[in-house]
């Protein structure tokens, strides 16, 4: 081997082994200085719609809105303007463009100063993580980090972490946050003016922010737009139409769709930056303005919350927690979805159900609504009125009070509440309470609107109970079968043939009109109101009241809810009824008649009408005869509630001879005390039997 092979080989070698030194050396400094992504995680929490758009965004520690975004989030045409723009050679270099070095090296030292810069979208990204002091220091730097990067994540990487940070003026940063900020929509389908001024936003935030600087904008938009059609990425006529787009004149409030459902999750999933829920975003914004509208009839303090659920999977398509979010006056934050309310009469339908399935009754059974005691409790209708024999079918439509109470009774109320609770739906007893008793029929109880659309979705399903899902591609929750095929069968048909509100057509009468079965309730002191109904494909809840709970005037459940229900069904598509094609087994579609003997008429057996009983004499239930009752120290007066148990309505009430203003047909009423000491407390009924008590207050 001749002395010029051995002296190239030993070069060779040499080269070699500083290569492999200078690679060694790269990937240890690689290792040891990772370029900090700190800012990258650091973006706001996303709750997002079931297509991907944002519902609600919470801020980042340091206030900024900064939005996670790919290169799929944004339109193509932004890219390409962004390339075309800002780093014409993206993708070919490694971070640094060595042709642009020399460009700007030439330029500066022929003109005696800085003419044009060398910063690639790799560069700029570099300093977006890792923001520096401007020199030639910190040039080098982001030099070395734009390799490091380009090595690391590629040129789609790279262009990921610019779209999250590119600052975009205020505390709006990356292109999804200024899309949403400034267009109100995604960066996917952008116009070519939008895009535009997208790229030229970052070269100077402050100065440019077009809702403080238009002229500006417009003038760095446009400048954009004349480099495009240079280069051929525009042609004349998309120009001149990009020109002419105005620009937006203010920033648009920040995004807050579903936000009570928005604050649950990310409470909930405190560790998730990004949570998918299955809310249908146009729905929610249609149903938001639907309450929006329908809250202004309110009187104030007064609000609606709504739940919407596709039963096929128990998603939940809509969450209205309020009518106004923003409105404190009308406790708007308040989350009345999940808030612990009376039910009234909407436990109703899953007494009879029970009671079909255990062959109690049929719907055609005649049952008599007639007044009766059940120890000392006499319930009575919502309008104190009897209608004597009427069927079963009749009674739930009608929510008569005492044939629900003693089917209740046979039933039991303990295995009814512990079926409910097998559901996954324990009812909330008054802590007086020991145990669930007959009152639980009427109302005496607590349960959230989330739960009573759970148990009505069950109707869809033949009686079988799922938790609702909110999480985008969760499976259905298990299977929790608590009333069978024939009671859901004979309820849903019962429901079904319910009146509309006064306001409405029959579905028979409307075009593409959904089959709706649905039930309203109204608890004590027109506190609550309540109407929950379902087809084969949705079921929706509506609740109307003050959150406080305070006294309403006179609103029920079908004049205040049902409408609004019938309305938020319109806002779906058709939908069948719930009813299976074939009814289940054991199924007796026939009148009266034709029943057997033990389903013709209901015994009421141990629950005896009260002509049968003597104890439908008149008392003051409260306060009691002799009692001394504390007065809290107010500066407002406070009013004393007053209550009689028996007698024949209405009844007259009389305070130390005076008589005190109160609805006749109720056996309560609300009096001011106008001192302390001895009170003398009467009152009368509709017979002239009076009751008095003698209390002392202080």
């Amino acid at each position: 081997m001749s002395l010029r092979h051995q002296y190239l080989k030993r070069s060779a070698f040499i080269a070699g082994g500083f290569v492999l030194l200078a690679m060694m050396g790269g990937l240890l400094a690689d290792a040891l200085y990772p370029p900090f992504l700190g800012r990258l995680r650091d973006h706001s929490t996303l709750v997002l719609a079931a297509d991907d758009s944002v519902l609600r965004a919470f801020a980042t520690a340091d206030g900024a809105w900064r939005f996670p975004t790919r290169t799929t989030d944004v339109d193509p045409k932004f890219l390409r303007y962004l390339k075309t723009f800002e780093d014409g050679r993206f993708g070919w270099h490694p971070g640094v463009d060595p042709l642009a070095v020399l460009r700007a090296g030439f330029q500066a030292a022929a003109a005696g100063e800085v003419v044009s810069g060398a910063s690639t979208l790799t560069m700029q990204t570099a300093r977006l993580l890792e923001p520096r002091p401007r020199g030639l220091r910190a040039k080098a730097i982001e030099a070395l980090r734009a390799f490091q990067l380009t090595w690391r994540l590629g040129g789609e990487g790279v262009l990921d972490i610019y779209l999250t940070l590119a600052p975009y003026g205020g505390n709006l940063e990356g292109v999804r946050a200024a899309s949403l900020g400034y267009f109100g929509k995604e960066p996917s389908h952008l116009t070519e003016a939008e895009a535009a001024l997208l790229v030229a936003l970052p070269q100077s935030p402050e100065r440019l922010r077009p809702d403080r600087f238009p002229a500006a904008a417009k003038r760095a938009r446009d400048k954009v737009l004349a480099r495009l059609l240079a280069d051929g990425d525009l042609d004349a006529a998309t120009y001149q139409t990009a020109l002419a787009e105005p620009i937006p004149a203010r920033r648009l409030p920040a995004l807050s769709d579903a936000p009570h459902l928005a604050e649950r999750l990310a409470r909930e999933r405190p560790g998730d930056a990004v949570i998918h829920t299955t809310i249908d975003h146009d729905l929610q914004r249609n149903l938001q303005a639907l309450l929006a509208r329908r809250s202004m009839n309110l009187e104030p303090g007064a609000t609606v919350a709504t739940l919407v659920v596709a039963n096929d999977s128990r998603r939940v398509l809509a969450y209205l927690g309020s009518a106004n979010y923003f409105d404190h006056r009308q406790f708007g934050p308040i989350d009345m979805v999940t808030a612990i309310r009376s039910p009234g009469s909407a436990l109703k339908p899953f007494i009879y159900g029970m009671a079909f399935d255990g062959l109690v009754v049929h719907p055609e059974t005649i049952m008599v609504d007639q007044p009766m005691r059940f120890g000392e409790w006499a319930p009575e209708n919502f309008d104190h009125l009897f209608r004597g024999e009427i069927s079963a079918r009749e009674a739930l439509q009608l929510s008569l009070n005492l044939p629900a109470v003693t089917l209740m009774d046979a039933i039991g109320a303990p295995p009814f509440a512990q079926r409910l609770a097998d559901a996954g739906i324990p009812l909330h007893l008054p802590k007086e309470a020991g145990r669930p008793g007959l009152p639980i029929a009427l109302g005496g109880v607590g349960i959230s609107l989330e739960e009573m659309v759970t148990l009505y979705a069950a109707f869809s399903e033949q009686g079988v109970a799922r938790s609702l899902n909110y999480i985008k591609d969760q499976p259905a929750g298990d299977a929790k079968p608590f009333i069978g095929p024939l009671g859901s069968y004979y309820v849903t048909r019962i429901l079904e043939d319910t009146p509309p509100p006064a306001s409405w057509l029959a579905s028979a009468n409307r075009r593409q009109a959904s089959r709706i079965a649905y039930k309203t309730g109204t608890s004590y002191g027109y506190r609550d109101a309540w109407a929950i109904g379902y087809t084969k494909d949705y079921t929706i809840g509506i609740w109307v009241g003050r959150p406080d709970g305070s006294f309403s005037g006179g609103r029920m459940g079908r004049d205040a809810a049902a409408p609004i229900l019938f309305e938020a069904f319109d806002q779906l598509p058709p939908s069948d009824s719930a009813l299976p094609g074939i009814a289940p087994v054991g199924a007796l579609l026939v009148g009266n008649t034709s029943l057997p003997a033990n389903l013709r008429r209901y015994d009421i057996g141990p629950a005896l009408s009260s002509a049968e009983r003597p104890q439908n004499r008149l008392r003051i239930a409260f306060p009691l005869d002799g009692s001394t009752v504390p007065l809290p120290e107010t500066e407002l007066p406070m009013a004393l509630v007053l209550k009689a148990e028996g007698g024949n309505l209405p009844l007259r009430w009389l305070v130390n001879g005076k008589p005190v203003s109160a609805p006749p047909y109720l056996r309560q009423a609300q009096w001011d005390p106008d001192g302390k000491g001895a009170q003398r407390v009467t009152v009368i009924d509709a017979d002239g039997r009076s009751a008095s008590a003698e209390i002392w207050l202080k």
